[in-house]
């Protein structure tokens, strides 16, 4: 029934409940587990508001890209754990919902698991949750815990 579960993952331990709810369904129905931490781009103006060590500033969307890598692969291991038959971690760059919804089309998944709540921002409040915008883009079903 679904062969590809998306599973949205900010390294959040909520994100690790939808991961373990993702790897329980991907069980029962022999699925691929897709794992998918989305950073953002910082401009040029954001990173020189950013806080990094003096002596190693380094380039913002690196240091983004880097973390993204260990949260997708920390994601990866935990669904290894769980009994994952099949699991892939991968990162984009991008406005979280938008990529996750247009990445979901793309990888034709059948399926996204996700958290309520994760680690996002003030602006999540304002604007309206991550999982919100997915379950009102996504053209396949959503399952959020």
């Amino acid at each position: 029934m679904f062969r590809r579960i998306l599973v949205p993952f900010d390294g959040s331990t909520n994100a690790e409940v939808a991961l373990r709810k993702a790897v329980e369904l991907a069980a029962l129905t022999e699925g691929e587990v897709l794992i998918l931490t989305v950073y953002r781009h910082h401009s040029m103006l954001e990173a020189s508001f950013s806080m990094v060590r003096p002596g190693d500033p380094g380039n913002m969307d690196d240091i983004m890209r880097a973390h993204a890598r260990e949260v997708a692969d920390h994601g990866k291991k935990i669904a290894q754990e769980l009994g994952a038959g099949s699991v892939r971690a991968f990162i984009k760059s991008g406005q979280p919902a938008r990529t996750i919804v247009n990445w979901a089309a793309e990888k034709e998944v059948d399926l996204i698991v996700l958290s309520s709540r994760g680690l996002g921002s003030v602006e999540g409040y304002l604007l309206g949750s991550v999982s919100h915008k997915v379950t009102a883009l996504a053209k396949c079903p959503v399952l959020v815990f």
